[in-house]
């Protein structure tokens, strides 16, 4: 593809993601075949339907077929087990014992849903015998596997509806969304470039918890990584770059040329960086000083890493690792997320105003996004261009991560809605935010539950999706609606 033939479009091409694997196992009690000949053949086509639905999630589905007794959900476990899944889906068709799917939920490595969904809406009651009766009676061992589930020191989740309950099946998408984002997370690589914001005290991040809460791996990068990749940039390359961002953003009349093509050249060095160390977000910041290059580049980050951002590799100012990582989560949810602070409290409209002048997400802007120019970066050293965008009006989520003093991660939530009003021209994502109460109300509530400074505004209300992801992962979510 010649660089005539390239668009916008291909600058805001997605990081390709393993396709989250699910694993399937359906059962029921064998003492009921010789006794009810007909029912294993039904049994067998409801597990074969609910097969392909879960593939039509967007995922892989490892189906291991159906068991009748222990032996055969012991090896249902082992071949599980290798196959590396992010959720387990224990598929209870009739009556079974829970010592079938106790394996399957202890040597997996993954978390485990059952599904209790009979084949249609209600039996006919006047017709049913008892082998028809059986193929209805999921919900029978439920409660069995879940007292025995308790007692092993197994999470225990289900979904109960029929084959075809799009209401039973929203659900499960949301578990195999949430799979799929544990899944990213425990095997996400997160760059953190630079060093500390001096005196943000919020922001520092012990890199062992990342892994022991989330898993995944904290790539320790340098300035350097980054400028020899910039330097290493043509011009031509950056006459490509400036093109493509035309396209995609209204560019102020504020912007000076040389920060524009300084900008550009950053933005495809920090693609280079993604690439070489197999990014999956990235947190940075560098203070510099008196105008040398790695104050310039710092400066320069905006841009480029609002693109990884609207790429799908969230990029975040001032250190926030943190911050990235929940703007990760959101942007896996399809819900955006751009790094965010408190701008102001505005009482006359009873709304929150909030934003920042670092990476924005592109895809929750309401119009064309803005480049705009800008003498200095408030508290920071440097100047150059920034990205202004006002967030889509509607159902918003701000998200964020704690890490408290025992060493635990805390997912802190609240949902609102962007209404219109006046905002500032900074060269900030910025929204007016209406929580449904008294503005200070809700920040002092927001504020103690010890989140840090930052969070990630997401659009639509994605609190539902919020909790599943939060329960596969173990950790405590803070729900704020004072």
């Amino acid at each position: 593809m010649t660089t005539a033939e390239r668009s916008a479009g291909d600058l805001l091409a997605r990081k390709p993601r393993r396709r989250t694997r699910i694993g399937l196992v359906a059962g029921g009690l064998g003492a009921y075949w010789p006794q009810f000949p007909e029912l294993l053949p039904q049994l067998k086509r409801s597990a074969a339907r609910v097969s392909e639905r879960l593939s039509a999630l967007d995922c892989e589905v490892v189906d291991v077929g159906f068991i009748s007794d222990p032996p055969e959900g012991a090896a249902a476990a082992e071949r599980l087990r290798a196959a590396d899944c992010d959720l387990i889906v224990g598929f209870l068709t009739t009556y079974m014992t829970a010592n079938m799917l106790v394996p399957v939920a202890q040597r997996s490595d993954a978390p485990v849903l059952l599904l209790n969904l009979q084949p249609t809406e209600a039996m006919d009651h006047a017709s049913f015998d008892t082998g028809a009766w059986l193929a209805y009676c999921g919900a029978c061992p439920l409660p069995e596997m879940a007292n025995t589930f308790e007692r092993c020191g197994i999470p225990f989740r289900s979904v109960s509806g029929y084959v075809e309950d799009d209401r039973a099946w929203g659900r499960i998408e949301r578990w195999v969304r949430a799979a799929g984002i544990r899944g990213d997370l425990r095997r996400g690589r997160h760059g953190l470039m630079g060093h500390l914001y001096p005196g943000m005290l919020d922001v520092s991040t012990d890199l062992t918890l990342v892994t022991a809460n989330l898993g995944g791996h904290v790539e320790v990068l340098e300035f350097d990584d980054l400028r020899v990749r910039a330097a290493a940039v043509t011009e031509p390359q950056v006459d490509e770059r400036m093109a493509l961002t035309r396209d995609l953003f209204t560019i102020e009349d504020t912007v000076a040329e040389d920060d524009f093509r300084w900008a550009a050249r950053v933005s495809l060095g920090l693609d280079r960086l993604a690439d070489d160390f197999e990014l999956d977000s990235l947190a940075y910041y560098h203070r510099g000083l008196e105008g040398e290059q790695h104050e310039r580049l710092g400066a320069g980050m905006i841009l480029g890493a609002s693109l990884l951002t609207a790429r799908g590799i969230p990029a975040a100012g001032e250190y926030e690792l943190r911050t990235s990582l929940a703007m990760l989560i959101t942007d896996r949810l399809g819900a955006g997320g751009s790094f965010t602070e408190f701008q102001a409290l505005n009482f006359s409209d009873d709304v929150v105003e909030m934003g920042h002048d670092g990476p924005a997400h592109l895809a929750i802007a309401e119009g064309k996004p803005i480049l705009r120019g800008l003498g200095t970066y408030h508290g920071k050293r440097g100047w150059g261009v920034s990205v202004e965008l006002e967030v889509r009006r509607g159902p918003v989520t701000t998200f964020g991560i704690a890490q408290l003093r025992d060493g635990t991660f805390r997912f802190v939530a609240s949902r609102g809605e962007v209404v219109p009003g006046p905002l500032l021209q900074i060269g900030n994502t910025t929204s007016r935010v209406d929580f449904g109460c008294d503005p200070g109300v809700w920040t002092d509530a927001w504020s103690a539950t010890a989140i840090s400074h930052h969070w990630a505004l997401a659009v639509g209300d994605i609190l539902p999706q919020l909790r599943n992801v939060a329960d596969l992962l173990g950790i405590e979510l803070v729900e704020v609606a004072p």
